[in-house]
């Protein structure tokens, strides 16, 4: 593990050959340097959530409805896919240029998204977009990294994790206006001036981190066998229960195919000369705790953002746009604490306990949501989404630090981006199963309460549309068949008290989906409690004095 290679930033030469220099930069310059990666971070983390409400337009435009998810899927493919490759890149050749060449990247897929002509088009632009995504969302963390010492990065990472609760709130938004005034094209061409702002100030700025020995050669091979089995695994948990039935050969082939894949990167692993993840980190029991926590932290995380819009428009009658406007205190309270949480970091020098409170205070939020019906209210859905927001904010900067505190600066990319790389196919797994269980989950509540007197008086095809919770939010459909049925004895009030069964079912079903999400916060929780805390770097003298004597650890740098 020993690499004689020296770490340096550019014009900048080290002091300790084995230890990177943070303070040699201006605060003005790092300030300018955060401000263009947060603008790379919040674009990429946009353009997972902005395109929603624009598809709608889209396809009315271009066609090719049964192409309707790809535009999500090919977006989502590369980005999560490639992020470990992207890290490795940046280890290897420079954050600098792999960071402002994504940037470049994701422009192009952008101009060239909103002049397709096809749906075809735009799915290939949207994977064009995708890469340079990966690239952003791989080593956004890792530049904070090369700027300021563990001890200082709690101050500002608190910023980072905000940025994807406000994408989240602000996409859908910024899409649907920019689609009603303007045109959906222009979701894309938004990218262009902010991005080309952002590449201006980074060029000038940002300092090129990278190895003065030799480079050393990509892993290839490694790549494509976890490219080869990534996308069939994101593939299978998305079509799962959507476009095919989970027990069919198209799903069973792709996880199939999946399970051969990621062991074989594995082994190729073992045996490459500079593997994409090298496999002895995992041998570092502070990055193997943090994968576990942050996994299913992703796992669980999803329920709560995903499935509230479902169950305050289906069960509680919301809008469309008011359903959006419920997630928006969550988001607010994700972005307070992680704040909090980040600067408490660097005062004290402790993480291990903000990791372990924030999966508990996220536990016991998830227990309320657990406990919701038909009669929950709006109001105390949102109480309970913030005391969810409030810990998984506490626990955003955590192992971010914890990783990268426990590594060496010349594998600091690739540790960082897999750490992030499994928090993303944590959320997608997590999404699917979710999903799934939702749909058994109304489906078979209103079979069981459609047996008998309600079944024998309902049609089939009502029968069937009842089945899914896309009745209760689309109003102009439940209408027409209400309409239909209003002349006919006893069918009219039998489909109204089928709907309200389904309203019902799905309530069920959600409640179901948190009480999922807390297994999974659960075991990440149990996952904190053994993780090993050692001094942050960089700390004052007599604070990390302190810290060893709290923590018990030996007077010495953490180290891969």
């Amino acid at each position: 593990m020993a690499d004689a290679s020296v770490n340096r930033l550019d014009a900048v030469p080290p002091r300790d050959p084995n230890a990177p220099v943070f303070v040699a930069y201006p605060t003005r310059t790092k300030l300018l340097i955060l401000a263009g990666v947060l603008i790379g971070l919040l674009m990429a983390a946009l353009d997972q959530t902005i395109v929603a409400t624009a598809l709608p337009r889209v396809v009315a435009d271009l066609g090719g409805f049964d192409r309707f998810a790809w535009v999500f899927t090919a977006y989502m493919l590369a980005s999560t896919a490639l992020i470990p490759v992207m890290g490795k890149l940046s280890d290897m050749y420079g954050r600098k240029w792999v960071y402002v060449g994504g940037m470049v990247v994701f422009m192009a897929g952008s101009m060239l998204s909103g002049t397709s002509q096809s749906m075809d088009q735009l799915i290939v632009f949207r994977g064009v977009q995708g890469v340079g995504a990966a690239a952003l969302m791989g080593n956004a963390f890792t530049v904070l990294a090369d700027l300021f010492e563990p001890a200082d990065r709690g101050k500002w990472q608190g910023l980072f994790g905000g940025v994807f609760a406000i994408a989240s709130v602000i996409g859908p938004v910024t899409g649907g206006y920019l689609t009603d005034n303007l045109d959906w094209r222009w979701i894309f061409y938004l990218n262009l001036p902010i991005g080309a702002l952002a590449i201006a100030v980074l060029v000038a700025n940002m300092p090129s981190v990278k190895h003065t020995g030799s480079r050393g050669s990509i892993d290839y091979v490694g790549a494509a066998a976890l490219v080869a089995g990534v996308v069939p695994l994101l593939l299978a948990l998305t079509w799962a229960g959507n476009l095919y039935a989970w027990w069919s050969m198209q799903i069973i082939g792709m996880l199939a195919w999946s399970g051969l894949m990621l062991p074989t990167f594995l082994l190729i692993e073992r045996s490459a000369a500079e593997p994409i993840i090298p496999l002895w980190v995992f041998r570092n029991s502070v990055y193997s705790v943090s994968i576990v926590a942050t996994f299913m932290t992703g796992l669980g995380m999803f329920g709560a953002v995903v499935f509230i819009p479902l169950f305050v428009q289906g069960v509680g009658g919301v809008s469309a746009t008011n359903s959006g406007a419920v997630i928006i205190p969550m988001s607010l309270s994700i972005v307070v604490s992680s704040t909090i949480a980040g600067q408490l970091i660097s005062r004290t020098g402790h993480y291990k306990v903000f990791g372990s409170g924030g999966l508990a205070i996220m536990a016991a939020g998830l227990y309320l949501l657990s406990q919701v019906d038909e009669s929950t209210t709006t109001t105390t859905i949102v109480q309970n989404l913030m005391v969810v927001g409030f810990g998984l904010g506490t626990t955003f900067p955590v192992y971010l630090i914890a990783v990268q505190n426990a590594f060496e600066q010349r594998v600091m990319g690739t540790v960082t981006s897999t750490t992030q790389f499994f928090r993303q196919i944590g959320g997608t797994i997590g999404v699917a199963i979710m999903g799934s269980l939702v749909a058994t989950g109304v489906q078979r509540g209103v079979r069981e309460g459609l047996e008998g007197t309600l079944e024998e008086v309902l049609p089939k095809g009502v029968r069937e549309a009842l089945e899914s919770p896309q009745l209760l939010i689309d109003v102009a459909g439940r209408t027409g068949i209400a309409d239909e049925l209003a002349g006919e004895a006893g069918r009219a009030d039998a489909f109204a008290n089928a709907v309200e069964l389904l309203r019902v079912s799905l309530a069920d079903a959600v409640g179901d989906v948190f009480l999922l999400s807390l297994v999974f916060v659960s075991v990440a929780f149990i996952a904190s409690l053994f993780l090993r805390e050692l001094p942050l770097k960089g700390m004052a003298p007599r604070r990390r004095e302190r810290a060893l004597a709290s923590t018990g650890e030996p007077a010495q740098e953490p180290s891969g």
